[in-house]
């Protein structure tokens, strides 16, 4: 079964078995609506299967509840653990939209040179930042944006990117 990562269990919310997420999917209402059922994870092996009892927003975080999960001391042992998705869970995306365990690991490419390869995906506001680990290199920053990354083809495993000045920079 293949899991992939849509949060982290950071605490522990009051006494009755709520847990604060941060959460790592764009689909937070669909990942954590009722009765979906979510993987806790430890060390990437998972520990045991959870069903959504609730979910509400509070501040940067998302607070969940689990059925059977009452107390906090039936959540405690999960703080750390990672939350995750099985494979028959994922939907569909749109033309030109993809899961970031898609894109993590594929190679880049400038002017048919491959640079690197996708190592992380940091979600910092008005758009996403690709992190490629180069050879040798320092790691760059790729902003997901048209002007820079110009096609993904995950069937082909490969991005392409525009050679903008100061981009891949020492």
């Amino acid at each position: 079964m293949t899991v992939y990562h849509v949060g982290k269990i950071v605490n522990t919310q009051g006494l009755k078995g709520e847990v604060r997420v941060i959460s790592t999917t764009d689909f937070a209402q669909e990942r954590y609506k009722k009765g979906q059922t979510l993987v806790v994870l430890d060390n990437g092996k998972p520990v045991k299967d959870v069903v959504v009892a609730s979910h509400r927003k509070h501040k940067n975080f998302d607070l969940l509840t689990f059925e059977n999960h009452s107390s906090i001391n039936d959540v405690e042992r999960y703080k750390g653990m990672l939350l995750g998705v099985s494979e028959e869970y994922l939907t569909a995306l749109e033309e030109d939209e993809f899961y970031y365990h898609e894109i993590i690991g594929l190679p880049v490419f400038c002017e048919n040179n491959m640079i690197g390869k996708v190592k992380e995906i940091l979600e910092l506001g008005s758009n996403d930042v690709w992190v490629v680990q180069r050879q040798g290199k320092k790691d760059v920053l790729i902003p997901y944006i048209n002007d820079v990354v110009l096609s993904v083809s995950v069937a082909n495993q490969r991005i392409d990117i525009a050679n903008i000045e100061g981009l891949l920079d020492e």
